[in-house]
């Protein structure tokens, strides 16, 4: 029985390190270096006079994509059908006597409503937040913010359907 669960457990497990150990070894490659400062550097030079300073008009922000692009509608729907597994798994597991191993879903867990709730409140949440980071000008995160919730939730997935 216990070497079941460590297999299973070394199944997902290692790629995830592997993958952990691979982009650490990427992000502590680069190099850089210090300059150093000398005192001639930092002599007093002769002063140009004040002038009275004009605003100037900054150039407009580029136009970004709209958040209902192609792009956006094809992660969300992929969010919400990984928290549609995400909950047909757990449902399930809890109907077999299993236990939420989320703290967050397990208020949730008492109900098949309360349940579902807690999975549209997570992925409505996620259009929420990509939303904000998409009026806030920051089009990366907005694109990344999804792809997280999708990743946790076919992890949950995968760790709910080994564990039968």
């Amino acid at each position: 029985m216990m070497t079941n669960r460590l297999g299973s457990n070394l199944k997902y497990g290692l790629p995830i390190l592997a993958l952990f150990l691979f982009a650490g070894g990427t992000a502590t490659a680069q190099q850089f270096t210090l300059t150093r400062f000398h005192a001639e550097d930092f002599e007093p030079t002769a002063a140009a006079p004040a002038s009275a300073i004009q605003p100037e008009q900054l150039p407009a922000a580029p136009e970004g994509h709209k958040f209902w692009d192609r792009e956006n509608k094809i992660l969300f729907a992929s969010t919400a059908a990984a928290a549609a597994a995400d909950f047909a798994v757990t449902y399930q597991n809890l109907q077999s006597g299993g236990k939420e191993l989320n703290p967050i879903t397990r208020v949730f867990a008492g109900s098949t409503a309360g349940l579902a709730a807690n999975f549209v409140g997570e992925t409505s949440g996620v259009v929420g937040l990509s939303y904000l980071f998409h009026k806030t000008g920051h089009h990366r995160l907005e694109r990344l913010t999804p792809g997280v919730n999708l990743g946790a939730s076919a992890f949950a997935v995968a760790y709910g359907l080994s564990h039968r």
